[in-house]
């Protein structure tokens, strides 16, 4: 897919901030669009439907982490990646982050290369595991995936995972048994150019078990994750 074929909503209260990142995104060929706090954004994404959205946490009135959460409540919005755009880089604030629903973090301020340099690690990953050739339906006991459609069941019903979340989650079931180890598991899911840390991996298969169920996937203190069927 081409950039000028990519839609990027940036959210932040901050001015300057949303002039320099819609700046800089624009001279690579995306689309654009910006929005000053979150009760925009949320109205904002029911007829732009980007592909990414950049995401200020700490906004008046309706912070990131709230706008996140109700995002992933769209169903229309489940392969949408979100990234945050944050100031602060304490570890809860990151975890928060991921918890909500985010995708990836960037840490403010960010110099115009990195930032561009991350959005494309970002988009092209993304692609990368929408147009593999994956049209077969997945069943272990209970839990069932569509690798197609990019859903999940559990008894029957459809639970909602993150962009991320599903990535993970696919990669384990690619080969059942098979001990994934954590720094292959950063290179499939998040790609080399994207810097993310062990606690990232840790809170999304802490999500995706609350989601599909605990059984499933078996911790390897120390060297990874697999699923065991």
């Amino acid at each position: 897919m081409n950039s000028s074929d990519i839609r990027i909503l940036i959210v932040d209260d901050e001015e300057d901030i949303l002039e320099f990142v819609s700046y800089n995104l624009s001279k690579e060929g995306y689309q654009i669009k910006v929005a000053s706090n979150g009760p925009d954004a949320l109205e904002m994404v029911e007829t732009f439907t980007p592909e990414l959205i950049i995401l200020d946490i700490m906004m008046p009135g309706m912070d990131g982490i709230e706008v996140c959460t109700a995002i992933r409540e769209n169903p229309d919005l489940k392969n949408t990646l979100i990234v945050f755009l944050t100031a602060r880089n304490e570890s809860f604030t990151q975890v928060s982050a991921l918890e909500s629903g985010g995708d990836d973090y960037i840490t403010k301020p960010v110099k115009p290369n990195v930032l561009k340099s991350r959005v494309k690690a970002l988009i092209r990953r993304h692609y990368k595991f929408q147009n593999k050739n994956q049209k077969e339906v997945l069943v272990f006991d209970d839990l069932t995936i569509d690798r197609e459609e990019f859903k999940v069941t559990v008894k029957g019903k459809e639970i909602g995972l993150a962009k991320k979340e599903f990535d993970l989650l696919n990669l384990l079931v690619s080969k059942p048994g098979k001990v994934f180890k954590r720094d292959e598991i950063l290179r499939q899911v998040w790609g080399r150019e994207v810097i993310v840390g062990d606690r990232t991996i840790d809170v999304h298969i802490r999500k995706v078990r609350e989601k599909i169920g605990s059984d499933y996937i078996k911790t390897y203190k120390g060297v990874g994750y697999k699923f065991k069927f």
